[in-house]
């Protein structure tokens, strides 16, 4: 996978990630690709709602220790 922009927002609570997150994608072109890392515990959630609410597409989030990863890629 190819991603064009890393964002870490490890640290920062709801609804930082998103808006942070939002920010990101609004800088980028269509079909490029983003990661985010997140702390926040309810970042699963926000994130799948994000996605649908947007249209931006989910294509993959993992788990690993504390830290959630999502993989997003432009509307």
């Amino acid at each position: 996978m190819n991603i064009q922009q890393e964002l870490d927002t490890c640290g920062l609570n709801c609804p930082l990630p998103i808006l942070k997150t939002k920010k990101a994608l609004s800088t980028m072109q269509s079909g490029e690709i983003l990661r985010v890392r997140s702390t926040d515990a309810g970042a699963t959630r926000d994130f799948q709602a994000f996605a649908k609410q947007t249209g931006h597409v989910l294509l993959e989030h993992s788990v690993n220790g504390q830290e959630f990863v999502f993989v997003l890629q432009r509307k």
